[in-house]
């Protein structure tokens, strides 16, 4: 996400109003008509096929990365991220992040609107407590970074990448380092002094926050974040009280149930204050999750029922708050009656279980398999359907291991009613590359 790139259109759907743009992707990306750059036509006026016509070469920017079978989500209303400031070429007038204090927005915007503004410029809440020269410095360098991609763009054929994105940790280092943070810590040599780097040119009053690691165990493990990256993939997460969140994803939508699990509560605890005390946890670690798991799209959280509507208020409250923490965009309704809060989250990536898994070749996954009682029945139809057809009076039928010992388990009471049912002698041969259900059958006398 944030790469540019020069492409050129392929498809124009009036119908959709959107355009499929070939940026060299195994999958062209998504242009709807509101993200088409066109000065001076409104927006109410727009039609895709009066802006936009085949083999037309544009400047886009990804806003949502590929997921699934979906390609890319593209905009032509470019911007360029610095450490304090967003640049936006296309753009005009100036915005101050609203997550800062009213006296901070109004020094930074005194500071920005004393700069030689081209374009439109946002003003980063990470730039709570920068000084004009930082501002100033980093305007500059994303004022020349713009120089340098339309200059790029006039002399290379579409579709080629102009711009990518920082990686992942300059990306981090960018947007979540500030006052709060006391220490950074790096275990690659090269990374370190990269993100040194950057740092003494946007920001030299931090830079010696960020050290070198050089402990013995690697610096995940030492940390726990290995085993927190792990916890992704279980569908639980446990409560400090024992309590615990159950997390399923399906096409539509995650749905997460609130268990209190061995939460009971102490001597004298009524069953509301033990269930209200479950829930408010829960609400702190649902949003944990969320980030953890980078969890997006539409969002169901089954809390435990309260009865009391005071104390379904408390724990949406909390909710809320976590969520302001959250640099994603949400969107969450109030707690209905029956304890469910149905919410967004922006989807812009792949979680870590579509990063770090794939599909189950015994399920196809499902999450589930076959039960004993069912592979043999399945197997059994298949060996008798198949036989059926085959002239000889006796057949070898090649079935999967697990098929072979079960209906070999009952002293082939199973195959003998199929014998009798064909009226053929059926000889069974396990087979280590066939699945469950699988069955080939062959004339005896063709073996």
């Amino acid at each position: 996400m944030g790469h540019v790139w020069k492409g050129r259109v392929g498809n124009v759907l009036a119908g959709m109003e959107a355009a499929f743009i070939d940026v060299g992707l195994p999958k062209s990306g998504f242009l709807h008509v509101d993200e088409v750059v066109a000065v001076g036509v409104p927006k109410h006026k727009r039609q895709i096929a009066e802006l936009l016509k085949k083999g037309d070469e544009v400047l886009v920017q990804v806003t949502k990365d590929p997921m699934g079978t979906k390609g890319c989500r593209l905009t032509m209303q470019l911007s360029l991220a610095g450490r304090f400031v967003v640049y936006v070429p296309y753009g005009d007038g100036l915005g101050v992040s609203r997550k800062l204090l009213d006296d901070e927005r109004r020094r930074l915007r005194k500071i920005c609107s004393a700069l030689p503004l081209e374009g439109g410029l946002i003003v980063r809440t990470a730039a709570a407590g920068a000084s004009a020269d930082d501002v100033a410095r980093d305007y500059a360098a994303l004022r020349r970074l713009w120089a340098a991609l339309t200059q790029r763009a006039a002399a290379v054929k579409s579709p080629t990448l102009l711009y990518s994105e920082a990686d992942i940790s300059l990306k981090v280092i960018r947007d979540l380092l500030n006052a709060d943070v006391e220490e950074v810590l790096v275990d690659d040599p090269d990374q370190h002094e990269r993100i040194h780097n950057f740092l003494k040119r946007t920001s030299p009053g931090i830079a010696s926050r960020v050290r070198l690691y050089d402990g013995a165990l690697p610096l995940f493990e030492e940390y726990g974040a290995e085993k927190a990256v792990r916890s992704t993939l279980d569908r639980r997460a446990p409560l400090p009280s024992g309590g615990y969140l159950v997390i399923d994803d399906t096409e539509a939508m995650t749905v997460i149930d609130v268990n209190s699990g061995g939460n009971v509560g102490r001597g004298g605890n009524r069953l509301e204050e033990t269930v209200t005390k479950t829930n408010l946890e829960a609400a702190v670690e649902v949003v944990r999750q969320l980030r953890l798991r980078d969890i997006g799209g539409i969002v169901l959280i089954d809390f435990i029922d309260m009865n009391d509507a005071a104390n379904r208020r408390a724990v949406k409250a909390v909710l809320d708050t976590e969520l302001d923490k959250d640099r994603t965009r949400t969107f969450v309704a109030e707690i209905s009656a029956l304890g469910l809060v149905e919410m967004t989250r922006q989807n812009i990536s792949d979680g870590p279980r579509e990063v770090m898994t794939e599909t189950c070749s015994t399920c196809d996954g499902v999450g589930i398999v076959l039960s004993d009682e069912t592979v043999a029945i399945d197997t059994c139809r298949a060996v008798m359907r198949t036989a059926s057809g085959i002239a000889d009076d006796e057949v070898i039928a090649h079935v999967s291991v697990r098929a072979a010992a079960l209906l070999n388990d009952d002293g082939r009471a199973r195959v003998v009613e199929i014998e009798e049912l064909v009226g053929k002698r059926i000889h069974l041969e396990s087979d280590r590359g066939l699945g469950d259900t699988d069955v080939r059958v062959r004339s005896r006398s063709a073996a």
